[in-house]
């Protein structure tokens, strides 16, 4: 089986894993800690890094920072990784999910800006929704696929409505919008680091911003708030979301390494691209100018998605199906979904994600094109 999606451990991760395991130092004290935040957050730009357990732990966090509570809303794109809206109902809040473009899949911008000007008041410095006057504190766009919206106009929306922005970047470790990079557009951005990244720690994630006390306060309630080093005083209700070291550790090694994995997954985006174009009616995702994505997970369109899934996976290829939209779940089906085209359901339909790993092979490659192009034959 020609795997989705590996984590590649080729570089230091042995050493500097034996060396935690010789020094007993495998919890949430030692260097490498440290390290790993200060190379993540160097890497993405930005002055501050502070790590924690997954990124779900790191998303929740943020809105919590950001004073989203009770009963506030918080928008954010439809298509989306489950966590996103678990780290919303997590605060309490509800979310207002915003459809996607046809092609590039991420949150529409001129959807979001037409909702916000027809549906929404600002009073007093704040945002409400009409129909119940309940707030709307933030936004969370999401780099889907390590893509990324119009940022700029994204911006300037949040800012004429007085939203606070955090970065669901979980999946954008190295992509970037017209020279910058994800992560650093909000107060907050997240990234995440599970099996299937594009640099893994087995779980884990690491929170940047560029305000310092807002990353003070993010390391005091990864750390349960305790205010002693010595003795167990605690100042506030905090958060056992701390990343350990051994696994900091690996996520040392992996940091060495993610420049070539960045590469080699661009090389598999193109060569798909390529070798695909022009068969049947596949579709890929549209990238504009400005952003340079990190290709984590190379996906694309077809209305043969359900049969060709079947077809690969009996046939030693493993893929996947999108993200189910957030509104066909039923723990979000009452949510709020603004929508006119309901391109969410669409992109659900048709996209399939396919091997590329950082470490396929160019004869992977060519094996997964052939039993692509052996299927559509097939079906003629």
């Amino acid at each position: 089986m020609i795997s989705l999606t590996d984590a590649v451990i080729a570089g230091n991760e042995w050493k500097y894993v034996k060396e935690c395991l010789d020094t007993t130092w495998i919890s949430s004290a030692g260097k490498y800690v440290g390290q790993f935040e200060q190379m993540v957050a160097e890497f993405a730009g930005a002055k501050y890094g502070v790590a924690c357990m997954n990124g779900t732990a790191g998303l929740h966090l943020c809105l919590e920072m950001i004073g989203v509570s009770q009963d506030d809303y918080v928008i954010t794109p439809n298509i989306t990784f489950i966590a996103t809206l678990n780290s919303i109902k997590y605060t309490g809040a509800s979310p207002i999910l915003i459809d996607v473009y046809a092609d590039t899949w991420q949150m529409d911008v001129g959807l979001l800006k037409r909702f916000l000007e027809k549906d929404t008041e600002v009073r007093n410095g704040k945002l409400f929704l009409k129909k119940d006057n309940r707030r709307i504190k933030a936004i969370m766009p999401v780099h889907v696929l390590g893509n990324m919206t119009e940022m700029d106009e994204l911006l300037e929306l949040a800012d004429i409505y007085h939203l606070d922005v955090v970065e669901d970047s979980t999946e954008a470790l190295g992509s970037s919008y017209k020279g910058k990079h994800a992560g650093n557009f909000g107060k907050f951005g997240v990234f995440s680091f599970n099996g299937n990244k594009i640099i893994s720690t087995g779980g884990g994630g690491v929170i940047v911003t560029n305000d310092e006390a807002l990353a003070k306060r993010a390391k005091h309630l990864t750390t349960q708030a305790k205010v002693s080093r010595i003795d167990y005083i605690h100042d506030e209700v905090g958060y056992n979301y701390r990343l350990t070291n051994i696994l900091a550790a690996v996520g040392v090694a992996q940091m060495e390494q993610l420049e070539g994995f960045i590469a080699r997954k661009k090389f598999v985006n193109q060569f798909y691209r390529t070798e695909l174009g022009g068969i049947s009616d596949i579709t890929f995702q549209k990238v504009n100018d400005h952003i340079d994505p990190n290709c984590w997970l190379f996906t694309f369109s077809t209305a043969q998605m359900r049969p060709l899934l079947e077809y690969l996976n009996s046939n030693g290829v493993q893929c996947r199906p999108f993200w189910m939209p957030m509104n066909q779940l039923k723990m979000f089906k009452d949510d709020l979904y603004i929508t006119e085209n309901n391109h969410a359901s669409k992109v659900y339909d048709t996209c399939i994600s396919i091997p590329c790993s950082s470490d396929i092979t160019d004869e992977e490659l060519k094996t997964v094109v052939e039993k692509i192009k052996e299927f559509y034959k097939s079906i003629g």
